[in-house]
């Protein structure tokens, strides 16, 4: 080989035979005799400038290369070489060294220092024990295309190893744990294409590493072959200043847990493929473009300065059951384990998880996304448990799941969205139920939740659906609630919609079919209330005391008598008949507001008749005589809303007064000494007049029929007077 010291020997070895050739044996301690000049030792240089080379070729070496604590000022390479026992560079400060396509039964380098390069490549094998432990290498750790196949202990035991440069692995094939906790490097980490099988344990240990640059465990970006672990990747408090890239990478978890699932910790991840807890990543967190995963994803009180990527990856628990996809007949679910675990976690960028599949719980509790989160046409999948668990989870910009398709419940209560919740086009199927008293959970629960702008639960490319209750308990919406064309419960839960002390600006409940259960509007605020005749259909009760809406999205006429006929119609079967006073005066109030003075009576006036209906209905004894009373005050002077009809009433009597006082004969005067001229008109009008005095009806005397007559008009009298009165302060007081 130009340019360094070669062997010149009888042919090519396959150092990956067990039984050399003769011409091959060399005896290994001849490397360190080759540099000493007494026995004739030459050394030849790469370049003039570099360091001198010791070469080894297509050699079988026997007994032990000693290098124990040695000073070794020259790069030494083996070339197709065999090794007997296990290199021992303990100690040892060299160089550099290289193995190209060798085969070596382990390599004893705890406390190694090397100056320049550790190279193992070219299809070098090592049947032990890589041991680097508490090594420095001032160059990067090359193990390219390298086997790591021992029969005991890890296969690379690199605690505390200090890497100037990186650490090069790719197409790497492990078999046994990668053991490196507290490793520092300078530069990537590279396992592109890499096979780490350990599956009855950790494949990766590197507790408390540091990297400088990239961790890439990746596909291979020359033959696509992707990164593989059939074991854990136990990264705990890893620190990453670069991007941490599992992008199309293949998980398996190990089959083996070192301890049992303790009782009393229900956040362990018995199934865990990843565990990156308090692990710091100033860039991205790649799981995305086929990453797939059969274990759990635990990324717990983490800090990832970049965005966490998810988009069209897979985390499948289910063993290869899962459908993904909306069929009749019984499918898995729930899982007893996560599938992503990510509490307490700050995410400086965004979530990106459109298109992903998930069976198994995704966990959000405390975790904090600066920018905004997708999923997108992603499907969910815990049957009957809980899809997502987001308590107290924060987004500052949107949070879309558009077309998403969840086979679970979505509980965010607490939540804060900075901008938009936009799930339209959506479908919330098999929601979980509590184990207190198997009790149905919500489809999606929005409690004292806060959003910025809308949340949108409307059609899209498909109408939205929720199997279960939508629960936004005193959730604070800042513009438009929409429920747009959607379909709410399917019966199994007795509630559709909870909106009890909903704040929001708009809220569209214009919807494409019945509720299928109770709907609770209670204390709910609102400036424009869309809605139509289907919403009002709800298969159960429309809770509505204390509900507030200032206007109409689509305004009623002044003329429009048949509109607000037909809402108040809806109102009494949204209640179920039921008596609630409330509704009534808010749509009054309502019409009032718009300048609908007339309309605003009407509602009040069914308000009335059902009041009394309602008192008809608790009062058996009393009840005909409730119902003549409440037909008597509709008719004559609507429930006091509509004292003009008094003033009608009032002078209808009046005449019918006058034409029956003019036919009977003159009355006798009370007092003799008077001298009067009788007037009918003068005289019923004193009776049906109160408190004013027109000097006729004391002074008469009539009997028969008449005293009746005028005792009836009397009491007429008070009772229209009285209404017109009550109409007048009522109109004082509003106009105040």
């Amino acid at each position: 080989m130009a340019g360094r010291e070669t062997d010149e020997v009888g042919g090519v070895l396959d150092p990956h035979s067990p039984d050399p050739p003769a011409w091959a044996l060399m005896q290994a301690a001849e490397v360190v005799r080759r540099v000493d000049p007494e026995n004739g030792g030459v050394l030849r240089r790469r370049r003039p400038t570099t360091v001198p080379v010791v070469s080894v070729s297509d050699r079988y070496l026997v007994g032990p290369l000693d290098l124990r604590a040695v000073e070794f000022p020259y790069l030494l390479e083996f070339v197709r070489c065999r090794f007997e026992q296990p290199p021992d560079m303990r100690q040892a400060r060299l160089a550099g060294v290289e193995f190209r396509d060798c085969w070596l039964p382990g390599l004893q380098g705890r406390n190694l220092r090397s100056d320049n390069d550790l190279q193992f490549i070219g299809g070098t094998v090592i049947a032990g024990t890589l041991d680097l432990t508490d090594g420095e290498i001032h160059g990067t750790l090359v193990l390219s295309g390298t086997t790591l196949a021992p029969r005991t202990g890890p296969a690379l035991h690199g605690d505390r190893l200090h890497l100037a440069g990186a650490l090069l692995a790719p197409n790497l094939v492990a078999r046994g744990e990668v053991r490196i906790p507290g490793l520092r490097s300078g530069g990537n980490l590279n396992f592109a294409g890499a096979h780490l099988d350990n599956p009855r344990g950790i494949a990766m240990n590197g507790n408390g590493l540091q990297v400088g640059g990239n961790l890439h465990l990746t596909p291979d970006p020359r033959t696509g072959t992707p990164f593989r672990c059939d074991g854990q990747l136990f990264l705990p408090s890893a620190r990453v200043d670069s991007d941490f890239s599992l992008r199309g990478a293949r998980l398996t978890p190990r089959t083996e847990h070192s301890r049992p699932v303790p009782p009393d910790d229900p956040f362990f991840d018995p199934n865990a493929t990843l565990v990156a807890d308090r692990s710091r990543v100033d860039g991205n967190v790649n799981l995305d473009r086929d990453f797939t995963s059969t274990g759990t994803v635990r990324i717990v009180n983490a800090h990832i300065g970049g965005s966490l990527r998810l988009s069209h990856a897979r985390v499948d628990l289910s063993g290869g059951r899962e459908p993904f996809a909306e069929r009749p007949g019984p499918a898995p679910g729930p899982y007893p384990d996560r599938a992503l675990h990510l509490d307490g976690t700050e995410v400086r960028g965004g979530i990106d998880a459109r298109d992903a599949r998930v069976a198994g719980q995704i966990r959000l509790v405390d975790v904090q996304v600066q920018g905004s989160v997708l999923f997108d046409r992603a499907v969910l999948s815990n049957r009957d448990g809980d899809a997502v668990e987001g308590r107290r989870f924060s987004v500052g910009g949107n949070l879309d799941g558009r077309s998403l398709l969840v086979f679970g419940s979505v509980l965010l209560p607490g939540a804060k969205v900075g901008a938009n919740l936009d799930l339209r086009g959506s479908r919330l199927l098999a929601p979980g139920s509590y184990a207190r008293d198997s009790s149905p959970k919500p489809s999606l629960d929005l409690r004292v939740s806060h959003i910025g702008r809308d949340l949108i639960c409307a059609d899209g490319d498909v109408p939205f659906a929720a199997h279960g209750e939508i629960r936004m308990r005193r959730a604070e919406i800042l513009r438009e609630t929409n429920f747009h064309g959607s379909h709410l419960g399917d019966g199994r839960n007795p509630v559709a919609l909870n909106a009890f002390g909903i704040q929001t600006q708009e809220l569209r409940l214009d919807v494409a079919g019945p509720p299928d259960g109770q709907v609770d509007l209670r204390h709910a605020r609102c400036a424009f209330l869309a809605d139509n005749e289907v919403f009002w259909q709800a298969r159960g009760r429309i809770e509505l005391e204390d509900f507030r809406y200032d206007a109409l999205a689509t305004p009623v006429e002044l003329d429009d008598d048949a509109e607000v006929e037909r809402r108040l119609r809806w109102l009494r079967h949204g209640m179920r008949e039921v008596y609630r006073p409330g509704p009534y005066e808010q749509f009054a109030h309502m019409l009032r507001a718009a300048g609908n003075e007339e309309h605003a009576a009407t509602a009040l006036v069914e308000k009335q008749r059902r009041r009394y209906g309602a008192l008809a209905d608790g009062a058996r004894l009393a009840a005909p005589g409730i119902r003549v009373w409440s037909w008597l005050q509709r008719w004559m002077v609507g429930y006091g809303y509509r004292p003009t009809r008094a003033l009608a009433w009032l002078f209808g009597f009046l005449i019918a007064g006058t034409l029956w006082f003019s036919v009977i004969p003159v009355p006798h005067e009370a007092n003799a000494d008077d001298h009067l001229v009788w007037n009918p008109v003068l005289y019923t009008l004193d009776l049906l007049v109160p408190i004013v005095d027109f000097g006729h009806k004391n002074k008469w005397t009539v009997d028969g029929p008449s005293q009746w007559i005028s005792a009836v008009f009397i009491a007429l009298g008070w009772i229209l007077a009285t209404t017109v009165a009550a109409g007048i302060t009522r109109m004082l007081r509003r106009s105040s």
